[in-house]
């Protein structure tokens, strides 16, 4: 008897649904403080992989609608010099995958994450700090795009480079979100080369993408009113949970 064309396990949804809207409600209103979270939840049900597999039609929906919510929000220099190093990272994701345990990587994130967030608080920046050096940036960059590829979880190594720079949350989230369109579009093409976006994979998404405008919604409306320290402090928040989460997978 052949297999069904989508996923019916009901547990798979129970954690399906929350990761899909929590991942639509941090690309448009935190960053990918929260968004990190989506895979890890997901992979409580599924492999890491077909977990990363199934989010990306939802994740081209989401990116598609928050580069059209923050059109006009976005620092364009920035995002120049973010993208080269992005797509590097993508590159080295696409030709290392089938060597690569996803958990292994998840604990790595994981740990840099919750390293970032200590420095943050036991050194708190001065008015009068400047953020890390490009090379750093280059460094943490292409970081982003090569965890991104392996289970999107590029939003803590490119959070610590961006945050110290203090934007707006509406910068912050408008600049956030064309990188990320750019770094998830060019996924696509090795994604199929791996053999990852087969019909099950592909059905499943498609159950889940009306899912993906409801989050969009909910971060749009946060960001525009939400004040700066509470953005962030809530980006913390979520850069905590998602280390503490992917620590847990790395060493299980």
């Amino acid at each position: 008897m052949s297999s069904l064309p989508l996923i019916t396990d009901p547990y798979f949804y129970l954690v399906a649904v929350p990761a899909v809207i929590l991942l639509g409600i941090s690309k448009s209103g935190f960053g990918a403080g929260f968004g990190s979270l989506a895979v890890p939840m997901m992979a409580l049900a599924v492999t890491v992989p077909q977990a990363a597999a199934i989010l990306m039609p939802v994740l081209l929906v989401m990116d598609l609608l928050g580069m059209a919510a923050f059109r006009n929000n976005v620092d364009r220099r920035l995002l120049m010099f973010l993208l080269p190093f992005g797509l590097i990272g993508v590159l080295i994701g696409t030709l290392l995958f089938k060597w690569l345990d996803a958990h292994l990587v998840a604990g790595i994130v994981g740990l840099f994450t919750l390293v970032f967030l200590a420095q943050r608080l036991l050194f708190p920046p001065r008015a009068d700090s400047v953020a890390p050096p490009r090379w750093v940036g280059a460094l943490l960059t292409a970081t982003s795009g090569f965890t991104s590829f392996i289970a999107h979880a590029g939003g803590p190594p490119i959070n610590a480079y961006v945050i110290p720079m203090r934007l707006t949350p509406l910068l912050f989230t408008g600049t956030m979100a064309f990188f990320f369109f750019f770094v998830n579009l060019a996924k696509w093409i090795p994604y199929a080369w791996l053999g990852l976006l087969d019909l099950r994979n592909m059905a499943t998404s498609l159950v889940l993408l009306p899912l993906a405008p409801v989050g969009v919604w909910i971060g749009v409306r946060v960001a525009h009113r939400i004040r700066p320290a509470l953005f962030y402090r809530l980006i913390h928040i979520g850069m905590f949970l998602t280390g503490c989460k992917l620590v847990w997978d790395g060493l299980h």
